[in-house]
């Protein structure tokens, strides 16, 4: 449970550093930073497989392209649900998602090892 707890509060710092690195992604404070990670983490568990699941046919057309697509329209979503987390646009998204998912990716594979 802890553990659970540490992850959710590096994804909302993670969220944090993607506001002040991507230009359109806009996050009023630390709460809003927590309930984002939380919606997303929802979002992604139980939205995101119904989606990729639906739009398998173009994401094999177009190599595996398309779930970029499926990312930034999460985040939106995500950024949508919450008041304080803000998305300008699609482009914006796109790379908010990116950065997400790489700076979330490393802070928490560090974190894990660290934790074992």
């Amino acid at each position: 449970m802890l553990k659970l707890l540490l992850v959710w509060l590096v994804n909302a710092l993670c969220l944090l550093a993607v506001a002040t690195l991507v230009p359109g992604v806009h996050i009023t404070g630390f709460g809003s930073a927590l309930i984002g990670a939380l919606v997303l983490g929802v979002v992604n568990t139980l939205i995101r497989p119904i989606l990729s699941l639906l739009t398998l046919p173009i994401t094999l057309l177009t190599l595996g392209l398309f779930s970029f697509v499926i990312n930034a329209a999460m985040f939106g979503l995500a950024a949508f649900l919450i008041r304080g987390f803000g998305v300008d646009g699609f482009w914006p998204a796109l790379w908010g998602a990116l950065a997400f998912g790489v700076l979330s990716w490393i802070a928490n594979s560090i974190l894990l090892r660290e934790a074992d």
